[in-house]
């Protein structure tokens, strides 16, 4: 079955869910005009990389003049679910932390540097779903398997950790700083496609990453990036998505990059692999549907030599696009600079009865503290603060939940009370802070508005701007995600956004005053 959680929902699709979960009536408060825009841009050809290979254009155009205008009739699938038993052993198996060192890439750079593994690729057009012309859609009824997990007892499963010891923090005002001029932006452009086939770093060949998301970036030390992608998969992928039935899956993997130089592009130096030509899944999942299906970063930070990933395990995708729902939202740690990963048994905040303000979360580290910006699963949450002493980021007792202008220490369901940050709903939070302006930026999906956007802020607890359009999903249909390139500035952000139809992920520019 196709994973749906990444197209982003239509503007009837949102009022949809937003009815669905209760809160219809603040929904239609925040429910603007839809975005201005001119129509699909003209048809241009697909874009072509040095070495000839044809690569996605995630912009919305006009269908190709020369191309016949009929599109295929339209396939409506109607699920029929199937319960099937599925014993779960828990514990589960150790993660696999099978790691080889990578071997320099050929010295011309269209070389194949595993053609025993992966043949030439060809240089014709991918195609992705869509076309032209009337057509009648067809229904299929197609049996779903909906597994029922059932525990069964299992390995040794991880190694214990010690528990932290308490530490509670004392409270501490922190009211609201004084709104920033908002930013305006000039322009916004892509600058290139970073993943799959066709891409500059050519991902396919030298990686086996075909398809893709996400793209979530830090800098690891000076002179570095790491980024960090989704759902993977390799050889024999298609466009059109991501799906558990298609090969090669990895729930995540991580590679590095060094190019200063963005408006050549977000160039790839290298991955972490566990067989030639070949990147790792870093957080190992269990891929089991209704207990846990995959696991997904959700940003990623340096303090000192010690890396860190925030990560959201999620149980299923929802039938509505755009919803899941999680277990859990935790944080895995690193110290070999992102090779192995371990998660952390007490970092992490349980989705109790679907409540969980902090399932996907963005930490940024800033003074003294690293600054927690947490959403509810799905794309229909608001955004709530915490923040923890750099030293104690693994001790849940130290966090400290930004609540009515107090950092309130973490006791009972402080968590659940975090002031939101926003009026609105946000979904794939990423936020910096821009040395050059002294101020907060942040970058998220805005599904009602059908617009990733950016705020600004002199203080991580806001006030924040108000939302200044960076792209409309009319002019890129299916796209998501939005998040910033650390070596951005006050002037040039750069941030990765990922399309659902291509699915890849794409470095995009936008120039601000």
């Amino acid at each position: 079955m196709a994973l749906r959680r990444s197209r982003p929902l239509s503007q009837s699709e949102a009022l949809a869910a937003l009815a669905l979960s209760g809160v219809l009536s603040l929904g239609v408060m925040l429910v603007p005009a839809a975005p201005a825009s001119a129509g699909p841009a003209p048809w241009a050809p697909a874009p072509v990389n040095s070495c000839g290979e044809t690569g996605f254009d995630p912009l919305a155009r006009q269908p190709n003049p020369d191309a016949p205008q009929q599109a295929p009739n339209p396939v409506i699938t109607v699920p029929v679910p199937v319960p099937q038993i599925v014993p779960v052993p828990v514990p589960g198996p150790k993660p696999d932390n099978t790691r080889i060192d990578s071997v320099a890439l050929p010295s011309d750079p269209c070389a194949n540097p595993c053609p025993d593994i992966r043949s030439d690729p060809a240089t014709a057009p991918n195609t992705v779903p869509g076309g032209g012309g009337l057509a009648l859609p067809q229904v299929q009824i197609q049996p779903q398997t909906e597994p029922i997990p059932v525990p069964v007892p299992g390995g040794d499963g991880p190694d214990p950790q010690p528990m932290p010891s308490p530490d509670p923090q004392p409270p501490a005002p922190a009211p609201a700083a004084a709104p920033v001029p908002p930013r305006q932006v000039d322009s916004v452009e892509l600058v290139n496609q970073v993943t799959g086939h066709g891409s500059p770093n050519r991902t396919d060949m030298r990686w086996s990453v075909d398809g893709a998301d996400l793209g979530l970036m830090w800098e690891t030390h000076p002179g570095q990036v790491a980024v960090v992608f989704g759902d993977t998969f390799g050889k024999g992928w298609a466009p059109g998505g991501a799906g558990t039935d298609q090969s090669d899956w990895r729930s995540n993997v991580i590679g590095y990059s060094s190019n200063r130089d963005l408006s050549k592009g977000l160039l790839l130096d290298d991955f972490v692999q566990n067989s030639r030509c070949h990147a790792a899944e870093i957080l190992d999942s269990r891929k089991i549907k209704n207990f846990e299906n995959t696991t997904i970063p959700t940003s990623g930070f340096a303090v000192g030599d010690r890396q860190y990933l925030t990560y959201m395990s999620v149980a299923r995708w929802s039938l509505i696009p755009g919803m899941w729902w999680t277990n859990l939202g935790g944080i895995a740690w690193s110290d070999d600079n992102g090779r192995t990963w371990t998660k952390s048994e007490w970092a992490k905040w349980d989705n109790l009865f679907g409540l969980g303000r902090f399932q996907v979360a963005t930490m940024v580290p800033h003074g003294d503290y690293v600054y927690m910006f947490g959403t509810p699963n799905g794309r229909l949450g608001v955004i709530g603060l915490a923040r923890v002493p750099k030293d104690q980021v693994l001790n849940k007792t130290a966090y400290q939940y930004w609540i009515d202008g107090t950092w309130t220490p973490a006791d009972g369901a402080n968590e659940l009370q975090a002031t939101p940050l926003i009026f609105g709903t946000a979904s794939e939070t990423s936020v910096r802070y821009d040395q050059d302006s002294g101020q907060w930026q942040m970058v998220y999906l805005d599904v009602v508005r059908q617009q990733i956007v950016m705020r600004t802020a002199a203080e991580p607890q806001g006030a924040w701007t108000d939302p200044v359009p960076l792209l409309s999903t009319q002019d890129y249909p299916t796209a998501y995600g939005g998040f910033i390139h650390p070596w951005s500035t006050g002037k040039d952000l750069y941030f990765t956004m990922s399309a659902w139809n291509t699915y890849n992920v794409y470095l995009m520019h936008a120039t601000l005053h």
